[in-house]
């Protein structure tokens, strides 16, 4: 195996539809063979990304978008709707299959980019668990999830780690029914998740996140990162998945045609920023 891989560090924080676009890209080039195994590190800023498989009107609540100019876009992975700000470092890892994960599936990609994860959380000085599927909580408390998919050529994993994000926006803007929490043993959103902020009560520069968790993945892994830049290719991808997919309508209000009110939801979509650029 290939013992380097390469490290992205290429975001666009004001434009999230096309942050998701280059999710897709990468993960479509390291599945052809066309780029060896990728970790991204990015971010959004004020930015609900929902799962492929949702429904916008069951999942956010879309008046609370407007007040406070959260923009929606869905994301090509399953899983459940997360709120995005500034203070949130997002990581994804692509790989080719068959994959260095033994079991070569998401489950097992779950857990074993989780002890990455768990393993940079210390070297913070935070000691965090996984706890299955898809979580990594410290003291009970969430503060990572994570997302993925399986196609022939293609292992993907990515996930979002609060750092200091604005909980209260995040409490506001997500559906999040009190049964979900109460089977967490939560009362309220703020009860159910924590930052890196709040466990080591004290400021913390997005590099110095970003240091450790590269340091996690180089470890448990065994391997080394090299710092890259988005081929040709992934470039013209990302292009055509932003102009067709992402910026459409009919991509981001999803599945739910059915729903009743998707009239007004694709309008409050084009309020938040979606619609209507060339």
């Amino acid at each position: 195996m290939n013992r380097r891989w390469r490290l992205l560090e290429v975001e666009w924080p004001e434009d999230p539809y096309y942050n998701l676009a280059a999710e897709e890209a990468i993960a479509q080039a390291v599945g052809e063979g066309l780029a060896p195994v990728t970790l991204r590190f990015w971010r959004n800023d004020n930015a609900i990304v929902i799962g492929a498989f949702q429904c916008v009107s069951l999942e956010i609540r879309l008046q609370e978008c407007i007040k406070y100019g959260v923009k929606v876009v869905r994301r090509f992975t399953g899983g459940g709707a997360v709120y995005h700000d500034i203070h949130n470092l997002n990581y994804a890892i692509s790989f080719k299959r068959p994959s260095p994960i033994p079991g070569d599936d998401v489950l097992k990609g779950y857990q074993r980019v989780g002890e990455a994860i768990i393993a940079g959380l210390e070297k913070l000085g935070i000691k965090a668990e996984f706890v299955p599927v898809n979580d990594i909580q410290v003291g009970g408390r969430k503060i990572s999830g994570m997302a993925g998919t399986l196609t022939k050529n293609l292992l993907f994993i990515h996930g979002c780690i609060l750092v200091g994000s604005n909980i209260e926006i995040l409490s506001k803007v997500l559906n999040v029914p009190r049964e979900k929490l109460e089977a967490k043993g939560a009362k309220t959103v703020r009860a159910r998740v924590t930052t890196i902020k709040d466990e080591l009560k004290r400021d913390i520069s997005m590099e110095e996140v970003k240091s450790a968790l590269l340091k996690g993945f180089e470890e448990v892994f065994d391997v080394e990162f090299t710092l890259g830049e988005l081929t040709t290719w992934e470039k013209d991808k990302l292009e055509e998945l932003y102009r067709n997919k992402y910026l459409t309508i009919d991509w981001n209000l999803g599945p739910c045609v059915g729903c009743p009110d998707r009239d007004r939801d694709a309008e409050i979509l084009r309020r938040v920023g979606l619609a209507g650029r060339n």
